[in-house]
């Protein structure tokens, strides 16, 4: 059962967060810093199975949308049970492909803003985060990533872990913008 707080935190969210945000920040790809030519960044986040529940999609939407503003973003939802669906899935050779992992790599907030702006600085064209269901991934794809990252020490739902990891991609593109919300 979900909290009365947090359902109204969520409807708050929908009705009147989305709408301001579109408002306050410009579409894919215009505020890019300056100092950084080339093609814009593009982050994909690959999720195995469906994001079920209305609040958690939600928020998983309302950080994507933020994060339009910083580089293109793109959300794929693949079947768990398809083999198909992971077929579908082609991953640039160029691409650094990030594997949600609990045995991952654990970093602050402040060392995952560095890490994603030196990979956008350096030309890093798309970045692929990959976020398993209850049980992982399967070994084709756990052997694509260049990279495991832990979003902590904890153990979270999968479907939370895809809200932390949009919130923490936002936060670090805030924060390389000096962008208010971090602090």
């Amino acid at each position: 059962m979900v909290a009365p707080a947090f359902r109204r935190a969520c409807a708050c969210i929908n009705s009147v967060g989305l709408k301001a945000d579109a408002q306050k920040y410009p579409t894919r790809g215009m505020a890019r810093d300056s100092h950084v030519t080339g093609p814009p960044l593009k982050i994909r986040l690959v999720m195995l199975g469906k994001t079920r529940r209305p609040e958690v999609r939600a928020l998983v939407d309302d950080y994507v949308a933020r994060m339009a503003r910083f580089a293109e973003v793109e959300v794929a939802e693949l079947r768990e049970d398809s083999s198909t669906s992971f077929r579908r899935i082609t991953l640039d050779s160029a691409a650094t492909v990030v594997l949600l992992d609990d045995g991952g790599k654990h970093q602050t907030s402040a060392q995952f803003a560095k890490w994603l702006g030196e990979a956008r600085d350096r030309g890093a064209r798309e970045i692929v985060f990959l976020c398993g269901s209850a049980e992982g991934f399967p070994d084709a794809l756990r052997r694509r990533a260049t990279q495991k990252l832990s979003l902590s020490p904890l153990t979270f739902s999968h479907e939370l872990a895809r809200v932390m990891l949009a919130e923490q991609l936002y936060r670090a593109f805030a924060t390389l913008a000096g962008h208010p919300y971090p602090k």
